[in-house]
């Protein structure tokens, strides 16, 4: 739980540097990149024969845990009414005003960060598939090599598996935290394959006797 606070937090803060920062049209770039990303996962869910929608509910989900059950979202609509308030209401409602594109943005930034998740789980079943084809093969590779009389090497089989861990940290990481529309597929294709050799690397040159 930690670990996700600290990940949704990060995403917030990259998204406010990149939108008050760097990018001239702000906002509204933020806005187009989650429309570009959930037409993306959409059709990739899709084409999995999955339903489209759970890309959608994944993104609305994160938004209501975050943003609906902490009553954020509600505060901004009876502000938003312009009623007449108490002075305590009043002052949390020029505060919420006074940050109100900052808190937008997190909004923005939240739903796409449930619209990445989605779409990265659905490369999860391809992932694992690779993993176990690569790592049989692997094996076999090992079995045919043992019995010619050839040596394992715990030391590649070590670096290989870091490596994977690295691999899928780093690929994770720019999928979450890329300020930029992110095509999955570019990133999972590669993925996959660098996984796969890794992989069959690994369990080729597996030390321990099964």
């Amino acid at each position: 739980m930690l670990t996700f606070l600290g990940i949704l937090v990060a995403v917030w803060i990259v998204d406010w540097t990149i939108v008050f920062k760097v990018w001239p049209d702000g906002i509204d770039r933020l806005r187009s990149i989650l429309a570009a990303d959930l037409a993306r996962g959409r059709a990739l869910a899709a084409w999995q024969g999955g339903v489209p929608g759970v890309v959608t509910e994944t993104a609305n989900s994160l938004y209501a845990i975050v943003f609906r059950f902490t009553g954020i979202h509600d505060m901004g609509m009876r502000f938003a009414e312009g009623a007449a308030h108490s002075i305590p209401d009043t002052i949390v409602r020029n505060t919420y005003l006074a940050n109100i594109e900052g808190i937008e943005v997190a909004m923005i930034g939240t739903q796409l960060l449930g619209v990445r998740i989605a779409t990265l789980a659905l490369l999860a079943p391809i992932l694992v598939l690779i993993y176990i084809v690569a790592g049989a093969d692997g094996l076999t590779q090992r079995a045919i090599r043992r019995a010619s009389g050839g040596r394992e090497s715990a030391s590649l089989y070590h670096r290989a598996k870091h490596l994977q861990v690295a691999l899928m940290a780093t690929g994770l990481l720019i999928c979450l935290f890329w300020p930029g529309s992110v095509d999955v597929r570019w990133i999972g294709l590669p993925l996959a394959a660098t996984l796969a050799i890794l992989t069959r690397l690994q369990w080729a040159y597996y030390k321990k006797h099964l």
